[in-house]
């Protein structure tokens, strides 16, 4: 499939003066987060940028040392630049357990010169198997740019640079088990997934192109910490913070742009694959 990356840079650009930028206020990640795994591969710089690295020997990752129930999570990423076939940095949020639940986004690398794949799902009480995709408007590795996560108990909307790209609704009121009571930190990680994640696992990863670098920098979380089974939150309102995110829904300036995302970007829905579910979609398609 062809793709250009400057193809609808224009309307884009337009679109996002009408919308502003989202203020980011930097954290340092020395105090929010730890490096998890990968023998030194994963390296936090003077508290402002942390970097994940990948060699045929090892990936990285790291998690947040707060856990967080219900919340609304920036963080920017520029990712594995060049050929990056065969590599998935990850970045998501997740609960322990056998009954976890999840919140992703995972890019998936590709051929230099071709789009990176954001894949997106949602796990609740273990299930997940609901996959959105999209090819992004702009080159990922170019520059940073903002990924974020709002997560109420009404629903849990996926961003990018303050655009929405997807938006998962809590429907229990069809029997849909929604991610609400489970705290999740943040993790992320940078992997060879060469077995599946470029063209079906048809493109290898080139390892004469290694190490291959993802970095994040200007973390921040207007959210609900949970620590000892105690919500910082306290309710409705936690201290010193504004929680307008505890309800905060689409207006309808931004339900034009996810329409215009999904329409323009969006490659792989689960709730139009007819193949995958003969018997007819899950319940929450919907309600979509």
């Amino acid at each position: 499939m062809s793709f250009s990356y400057t193809s609808k840079f224009s309307t884009f650009l337009l679109l996002s003066i009408f919308l502003g930028s989202t203020s980011i206020v930097s954290a340092d990640f020395n105090n929010e987060f730890d490096i998890t795994w990968g023998d030194g591969r994963g390296k936090i710089l003077n508290g402002e940028l942390l970097t994940l690295s990948l060699d045929k020997s090892s990936g990285s990752g790291f998690e947040s040392r707060n856990e967080y129930l219900f919340g609304k999570i920036d963080m920017q990423l520029k990712l594995v630049p060049g050929n990056s076939a065969g590599t998935v940095t990850a970045y998501y949020l997740s609960s322990k357990g056998s009954n976890w639940d999840e919140i992703d986004f995972e890019f998936l690398g590709n051929l230099s010169g071709d789009p990176y794949i954001l894949h997106t799902n949602v796990f609740s009480q273990g299930k997940g198997n609901r996959e959105q995709q999209f090819y992004l408007w702009f080159d990922p590795t170019a520059d940073f740019h903002t990924y974020s996560i709002l997560w109420n108990p009404q629903r849990i909307i996926f961003s990018v640079d303050g655009t929405p790209i997807r938006e998962f609704k809590n429907s229990e009121s069809i029997g849909v088990p929604f991610p609400k009571n489970q705290p999740m930190r943040i993790h992320s990680s940078l992997w060879n997934a060469d077995d599946w994640a470029t063209r079906g696992g048809l493109i290898k990863t080139d390892w004469s192109q290694a190490p291959f670098t993802a970095s994040y920098r200007n973390f921040r979380a207007d959210a609900c910490v949970v620590s000892s089974g105690k919500s910082s939150c306290g309710g409705s309102a936690s201290s010193g913070g504004n929680q307008a995110w505890l309800s905060e829904e689409l207006d309808n300036t931004k339900q034009e742009r996810l329409q215009w995302v999904q329409k323009n970007y969006m490659i792989y829905n689960y709730c139009s694959d007819s193949k995958r579910f003969p018997q007819g979609f899950p319940p929450e398609c919907k309600m979509a």
